[in-house]
């Protein structure tokens, strides 16, 4: 099996679902701490690029600190680059579970999207 990068939260049950669901697939996984280190706006920018996903499906619109900044309305009027930069400064910003083998990316966790992503 591959060999998968994941970025996740570890008090998140999404993220330890998906986990648990890779490692029982056979993947080896290499855990990033999505809000102590985010990836990089240049790095989100290839992920968003391979994943074929809007930017906006980057962003955790069901968390407090997106709320909180009342980014349901501002995300319109942000730039691309402005808006890879704001999720790149805080993961908390966004969707999680996000998976990658460098070629497909998966952003949350949909058992049936894992399983055509990355097998049974």
């Amino acid at each position: 099996m591959s060999k998968l990068k994941v970025y996740h939260y570890p008090q998140c049950g999404t993220c330890r679902s998906a986990i648990k669901s890779l490692q029982a697939k056979g993947h080896e996984l290499e855990l990033h701490h999505i809000k102590e280190t985010p990836p990089s706006a240049a790095e989100l920018d290839k992920l968003v690029e391979l994943s074929g996903l809007e930017l906006k499906k980057f962003f955790n619109t069901s968390g407090e600190v997106y709320k909180t900044m009342g980014l349901k309305d501002k995300l319109a009027g942000m730039s691309r680059e402005e808006q890879l930069q704001l999720l790149s400064s805080n993961g908390m910003l966004i969707k999680r579970p996000i998976v990658t083998d460098g070629k497909t990316v998966t952003v949350g966790y949909k058992e049936e999207a894992y399983v055509r992503a990355w097998g049974q």
